[in-house]
């Protein structure tokens, strides 16, 4: 099985730059994403059935990823708008 790759450097390429920054320089940003990988790295985990879980439970962590990766995306955008 495929395991399609959601880290935030693969979601966002065109914002390395950006991501690098904030997470040196916003410790908001910088919580945010680990808490972020760490979803990832659970979703990954039970994806490739190294853990099992209810389907449910999958769910909400994919959910609850997706909402750190708005969260994310949104200072970002941020941020870029303050360099403009």
């Amino acid at each position: 099985m495929f395991i399609e790759k959601h880290d935030l450097h693969h979601e966002f390429p065109e914002f390395k730059d950006e991501i690098r920054t904030l997470k040196m320089t916003d410790n908001h940003f910088a919580r945010l994403f680990k808490e972020y990988h760490d979803l990832d790295h659970e979703v990954i985990r039970i994806e490739e059935g190294v853990e099992n879980t209810a389907d449910e439970y999958l769910e909400g962590l994919k959910k609850k990823r997706l909402q750190h990766k708005d969260m994310l995306f949104a200072i970002i955008k941020k941020y870029q708008a303050s360099k403009a």
